[in-house]
C-alpha cells in the first residue's frame, strides 16, 4: 500500500521522533493523514483481533515520551505499549539503555474503556519505574505477566490516582501490523506489531 509505504519511509532515520526536524514533522504529519485516508479497519476499536497485542513504538510527537531520551547517562530503547483486549488492560513500557548495570524500564498500567467505533478513554492505574536488574525485566510480555499476578516490584511502583490520571485516544489506522493514533495532547503514535 502506497501510503503504509509513504509513512514508513518519512520515520525512517528520526528514531521515534527524536531526530524529526520541523520539516521532518510536517512531512510525517502530512503522510500520516493520507494514510488515515486510507484506513482498512472502519470500527478500529471492535476489531479486537487486530488491536490485542504487544505494539512496538516507531514514531510520536508525545513529549513526555521523547524527553525520556534526555536523562543523564542514558539512551530510550524500544517503547512498547501492550493492548490485553479481554480485560480491557494497556501497558506502556519504554526501555531505559545507560551506564552498565543500570539498565531500566519506565512504565505505566492503565485501563481502557471504549466510548465510539475508535475513542476509548484511558485511565491509568499504576507506575512501576526501575532497573531492570532488581525489577527481573526481560521482556514486556513476562513483565506484564508479573503485573497481572499482582507482584510488587523492588522499584519506584505506585498507584496512581484515576481520576487526575486519565486521557482518550482515537484509534485512526489499524492494520494487521500497524497502528496510529492520536491523543488527548494532540500526540500522534505510529506503531507496529510483529
Amino acid at each position: 500500500m502506497l501510503g503504509k509505504a509513504t509513512l514508513l519511509e518519512a520515520i525512517a532515520g528520526k528514531n521515534r521522533g527524536i531526530l524529526a526536524s520541523e520539516q521532518d514533522k510536517q512531512a510525517i504529519l502530512a503522510a500520516i493523514a493520507s494514510l488515515e485516508d486510507l484506513n482498512p479497519t472502519p470500527n478500529p476499536v471492535e476489531a479486537a483481533e487486530l488491536l490485542d497485542g504487544n505494539w512496538r513504538l516507531l514514531y510520536t510527537t508525545s513529549k513526555p515520551l521523547l524527553n525520556l531520551d534526555r536523562f543523564p547517562f542514558s539512551k530510550l530503547g524500544q517503547i512498547y505499549q501492550c493492548i490485553r483486549v479481554k480485560t480491557f488492560s494497556v501497558y506502556n513500557i519504554a526501555e531505559i539503555y545507560g551506564l552498565p548495570y543500570l539498565d531500566g524500564i519506565v512504565s505505566v498500567a492503565a485501563k481502557f474503556e471504549p466510548v465510539s467505533n475508535r475513542r476509548v478513554n484511558v485511565k491509568f492505574e499504576r507506575s512501576i519505574v526501575g532497573l531492570k536488574s532488581l525489577i527481573g525485566y526481560d521482556n514486556p510480555e513476562n513483565f506484564i505477566y508479573q503485573i497481572e499476578a499482582g507482584k510488587k516490584f523492588t522499584a519506584i511502583d505506585f498507584s496512581l490516582n484515576r481520576e487526575e490520571q486519565q486521557g482518550w485516544l482515537d484509534i485512526t489506522y489499524l492494520d494487521s501490523n500497524l497502528r496510529v493514533g492520536r491523543g488527548n495532547e494532540g500526540s500522534v503514535f505510529v506503531l507496529t506489531k510483529p
